[in-house]
């Protein structure tokens, strides 16, 4: 694929705002494009080489494959599969599946540790997205340790709403993208659990869903 495709491709990630236009087409030159239909699994420990991942358009889901538990959600415009940068052991342990129809591009990490060396700001941006998602799970445990199942839960929700939603009129929209038992894995909870906190909050009008989308007005948070 053309190197001026991928450059409009990377163009809305925060992480290369700090390069240039040669350092941008250097990069590109390296990326692999590929696009993946919803439900479909994004190969992470199973091709040649690890590989870093940018998630252009859509949703995956990261899961840890060895528990079958979701990990985290990672909406468009950020990346996956950092670990085999930072943690080559379990990173290897890690699948992605696609919540959506998704289009991604992937560099082999030895190659995306040369780029680091090479340009400061993307060193420190991947050190802080790494970062992040180290303290989303030491809070996901704090959680555990002080806030009860519902608690855990409302939160989650409204958070996810305002991460992955849009603003329509007074309400807040998202794709309704995950199954109860994914939004367990990431509360700590029962499938159950997560049934019946969506339930009581639907009937108290907090938010709403269906099939296809979960909302919250505006007015109610």
């Amino acid at each position: 694929m053309k190197a001026i495709t991928k450059y409009w491709f990377l163009e809305g990630f925060s992480l290369f705002k700090k390069l240039g236009m040669p350092s941008m087409m250097k990069l590109c030159n390296l990326l692999e494009m590929e696009h993946v239909d919803k439900g479909n699994i994004i190969d992470m420990g199973e091709r040649d080489k690890n590989c870093i991942f940018f998630l252009k358009n859509g949703s995956v889901k990261i899961i840890d494959s060895e528990n079958n538990i979701v990990k985290y959600v990672v909406k468009k415009g950020n990346i996956f599969g950092e670990l085999s940068i930072y943690d080559k052991d379990n990173s290897s342990k890690e699948v992605a599946i696609a919540l959506e129809d998704v289009v991604i591009c992937y560099i082999e990490s030895d190659m995306m540790e040369g780029l680091m060396e090479e340009y400061k700001s993307l060193k420190n941006g991947l050190l802080k997205i790494y970062g992040l998602r180290i303290r989303k799970l030491e809070t996901r445990l704090q959680d555990l340790l002080y806030k009860d199942s519902k608690t855990r839960i409302s939160e989650f929700i409204k958070v996810f709403i305002e991460e992955f939603g849009e603003v329509e009129k007074d309400r807040i929209v998202a794709k309704n993208l995950l199954s109860h038992k994914d939004i367990a894995n990431l509360t700590n909870t029962s499938r159950q659990t997560v049934n019946n906190v969506l339930s009581i909050m639907r009937k108290e009008n907090i938010i709403d869903y269906d099939s296809k989308f979960i909302s919250y007005s505006k007015k109610t948070i």
